[in-house]
């Protein structure tokens, strides 16, 4: 997140200059309102990208269940088919196609890399159907139990 903000900042803040340029506001009050939906765009961008370089970085993807797979496939869809649609303004329009452009790279990402379902997705959810709380618990009953054996002699 860091290093897309560093990167990403520069750019909102030459498209500010770029919009009070070249665009027409009807005053000061729409420039900066146009300026600060442009870098929760800019920003909503860049809170989508950590699960793609942590995919990168293990070379694994978490499981994701098939129900949860589909609907953001559909959420992906509808949104494509909305922008196309109805009329909207061009810088919402682009924020639906950053969303199938992150879609594409973990669709990527799923198909190159293997699934490691003792990761937790971005749901707390695991592919081995075992929750965090149950993991946890776990552990503790293994502590407790290496704890009252005795050491062998």
């Amino acid at each position: 997140i860091k290093y897309l903000g560093i990167a990403l900042g520069p750019l909102l803040v030459l498209y500010s200059i770029y919009s009070m340029i070249y665009n027409k506001h009807k005053s000061w009050y729409s420039f900066v309102l146009n300026t600060l939906v442009g870098a929760i765009y800019t920003f909503g961008f860049i809170m989508m990208t950590p699960q793609l370089f942590i995919n990168y970085k293990l070379k694994s993807v978490a499981h994701l269940p098939w129900r949860t797979f589909v609907y953001k496939a559909l959420n992906t869809f509808i949104d494509d088919l909305f922008a196309f649609i109805i009329k909207m303004p061009t810088l919402h329009r682009l924020s639906c196609f950053r969303d199938d452009l992150i879609f594409l790279v973990y669709l990527y990402q799923r198909w190159i890399y293997p699934v490691d379902t003792t990761r937790v997705n971005e749901f707390g959810q695991r592919g081995d159907g075992k929750s965090p709380e149950d993991l946890q618990r776990e552990e503790e009953e293994q502590r407790r139990l290496q704890q009252e054996q005795p050491p062998a002699a």
